[in-house]
């Protein structure tokens, strides 16, 4: 509300100095015509003084107006009504202010019509002129004011749709298989009783997950060598439940800084290992190919699975990094293939632009 306040006062008090600069403009030039005899630093002056004076009438005009279009909610008929009764006594200290101070004070003349002909206090004429003046200043402040008020709106919207838009990748990456650290801990657990060599590089693996998710994992962007650091991690610790598994991965990165979402990749590698190495009996393989050239991320999965695996296993998982890739990469390519023996998928991100197929 308060940055709301500083920006309405900013942009009204830039409209008035221009707008003051406008009319000062336009009565300095009307009256080398009125006045000839009057030196231009007299005119100047007289100007400067006069549209000071105008202020007067125009900005509580301009308020008041304002305030029933956006504060008073009543019948559309006295809400006109209250328009016409504002407009009225504006008009009349115009003519006031012109009449009986502007002619007699500043100019030290009496109001004419024609130059030649003394003007009444008020008449058809001389009523429009104030009328037409105080409606041209009245349509300027609306413009500014409603234009104002649109692009707040449309920056609190957009700001919404963001802070909507990290609540649900939030929510999201929340959904990641919450088992794998339960797993890892029995299979430590059964590691310690046996004394294993390996169990303190296990431990230390699960460390860099760990710290990988809970720390690294909640920036928007982090360097694709992170991101890949943390599924070889994840690769090797699942090693140790699943002794008849082959895993190939190649990578090939010509910008191991290029940032990418964390999370993302992952979880194509952990619906590998859960529907399709840990449904398997016998023999089972991963590969994994991640390729990024020009900008352009290839990240290819293969993995063997039973020939009648749970149907419906990976739909929500599925569903999860499509929902994703969504909202992160609108432009991005990705491939399923389920076939009878082996899973297959594809994806393909463009960082900088467009991708073809």
């Amino acid at each position: 509300m308060k940055s709301n306040r500083t920006s309405k006062l900013q942009v009204h008090l830039l409209f008035w100095i221009l707008y003051y600069l406008l009319e000062a403009y336009l009565d300095f030039y009307w009256s080398r015509y009125q006045f000839p005899d009057f030196k231009w630093q007299i005119r100047l002056q007289n100007t400067l003084i006069l549209e000071l004076g105008y202020f007067l009438i125009k900005m509580p005009l301009a308020y008041s107006l304002l305030h029933v279009y956006e504060k008073v909610h009543t019948r559309n008929f006295f809400k006109y009504l209250l328009y016409a009764l504002i407009v009225v006594i504006a008009v009349l200290g115009h003519r006031l202010f012109t009449h009986y101070i502007i002619y007699p004070y500043i100019y030290e003349a009496t109001e004419t019509l024609d130059g030649k002909h003394p003007s009444g206090f008020i008449n058809g004429f001389v009523a429009f002129n104030s009328f037409m003046d105080l409606i041209f200043m009245v349509g300027l402040v609306f413009g500014v004011e409603i234009t104002r008020q649109k692009n707040l709106l449309k920056d609190q919207i957009s700001q919404l749709k963001s802070e909507k838009l990290d609540q649900e990748l939030t929510m999201l990456k929340a959904q990641i298989n919450p088992h794998f650290l339960f797993n890892t801990l029995n299979n430590i657990y059964g590691m310690a009783l046996k004394k294993a060599d390996e169990t303190p590089d296990v431990i230390l693996q699960l460390s860099k997950i760990m710290r990988y998710n809970i720390y690294e994992a909640a920036e928007k962007r982090i360097s694709i060598e992170k991101d890949i650091e943390n599924i070889k991690d994840f690769i090797q610790i699942q090693k140790i439940r699943h002794h008849h598994l082959t895993v190939d991965l190649t990578i090939h990165l010509d910008n191991p800084s290029q940032e990418i979402s964390p999370l993302i990749l992952i979880q194509f590698v952990e619906n590998a290992f859960k529907h399709g190495v840990s449904e398997s009996l016998g023999e089972t393989y991963i590969n994994i190919d991640i390729q990024l050239r020009n900008g352009i991320l290839t990240y290819f999965i293969e993995n063997s699975k039973e020939e009648k695996p749970n149907e419906h296993s990976t739909k929500i998982g599925l569903k999860n990094i499509r929902r994703q890739l969504e909202l992160l990469y609108p432009k991005h390519l990705l491939s399923v293939e389920d076939k009878s023996d082996r899973y297959i998928v594809k994806l393909i991100i463009g960082f900088h632009g467009t991708i073809s197929h």
